[in-house]
């Protein structure tokens, strides 16, 4: 991959991230908001880690597979769609907590809790599997080695990932500061719960050609 290259993938992966806002950011936003701004590291560990995992199955041939293959592409959509709707309703029900609150103060909710939820959300979701396999070999170089080309990939785009749920992580966290009723918590909590159940309902619609 030359600089030039590489300068047009990172452009490319900016704009992918940046938009439009998926159930991963929807998540980080409501952790950060749940959680407060000390969440926002280990929210974005969760998402470069899902992103990482999603982009080497998918450069190792699973993307691939899962477009030429029925049943591997409704195994992943399937268990994407479970974990968003088991997700969102989790989200929904934790609303009952929030608004019952004193006031607002930090959960404790665990960091591996944290990682495993971003992570999950992040590498389960079939679609970005599918582009991943269809976006990164126009920036690769087939002369060239392909290992070290397909690390660099990774690198820079679960570094941009980092950085991108982190600012909304943390920007929730703080907001979460300016907020002091947990009755408005509460309300977000089950407006994203109620979300990610539809996205994970959405998911169930994808057909091979859609991705």
């Amino acid at each position: 991959m030359t600089f030039d290259m590489w300068l047009a993938f990172t452009a490319a992966s900016v704009a992918f991230l940046a938009f439009p806002i998926g159930p991963t950011i929807l998540l980080v936003i409501t952790l950060g908001l749940s959680n407060g701004p000390r969440i926002a590291p280990v929210a974005a560990f969760g998402v470069a880690l899902g992103d990482a995992t999603a982009m080497t199955v998918s450069l190792a041939g699973l993307g691939a597979l899962s477009l030429a293959s029925a049943q591997v592409f409704a195994a992943l959509k399937w268990i994407g769609a479970a974990y968003l709707i088991w997700l969102g309703i989790r989200t929904i029900r934790s609303a009952r907590d929030t608004d019952t609150a004193p006031g607002v103060t930090d959960s404790r909710i665990s960091a591996a809790r944290i990682v495993r939820q971003c992570a999950g959300v992040t590498a389960l979701n079939p679609k970005p599997i599918a582009f991943f396999i269809a976006f990164v070999p126009y920036f690769i170089d087939p002369a060239a080695p392909l290992l070290p080309q397909f690390a660099m990939a990774i690198a820079t785009f679960t570094s941009l990932a980092w950085v991108n749920a982190y600012v909304y992580a943390r920007l929730a966290g703080q907001l979460r500061g300016v907020i002091r009723r947990p009755s408005i918590i509460a309300w977000f909590k089950r407006v994203s719960g109620t979300v990610l159940i539809g996205m994970g309902l959405a998911t169930l619609t994808l057909r091979r050609s859609s991705v």
